[in-house]
């Protein structure tokens, strides 16, 4: 699962940014799943400015259904958590239990894992 922090990271071309994808790919962590809700902070609604990311998400699984159940679970996190946006939460939840988020910002998406199943949060 990827935050926006873990989209803007990844979509940039940069030879760290693609040796942590092929570690990503060999490891069967790719394509990584992107909730749409994502969107709303990873771009701009600029094509031009966009561009790399929107290229970058075409490698991507995109989720665009927020079942309630999901956001409900999210709810729970961030209220547990007391910090972190809805759109982290959301990330979060998706990839709960037992999963993984990608991100540019650790301390928010860590406090809301630790209340989460089995959770890792790892620096894109």
């Amino acid at each position: 699962m990827l935050d926006s922090g873990g989209v803007s990271r990844l979509s940039r071309r940069r030879p760290d940014t693609s040796a942590l994808i092929s570690v990503l790919q060999r490891d069967g962590w790719w394509p990584p799943f992107v909730p749409s809700v994502v969107l709303v902070e990873a771009t701009s609604g600029r094509p031009d400015r966009d561009a790399y990311v929107n290229r970058f998400l075409e490698t991507c699984d995109l989720v665009s259904e927020l079942p309630e159940p999901i956001a409900r679970r999210a709810a729970a996190l961030r209220a547990r958590a007391g910090r972190g946006s809805a759109v982290d939460a959301v990330a979060v939840a998706l990839a709960e239990p037992f999963g993984a988020v990608l991100t540019g910002d650790l301390q928010d998406l860590r406090a809301l894992a630790d209340h989460a199943e089995g959770m890792v949060v790892v620096r894109a």
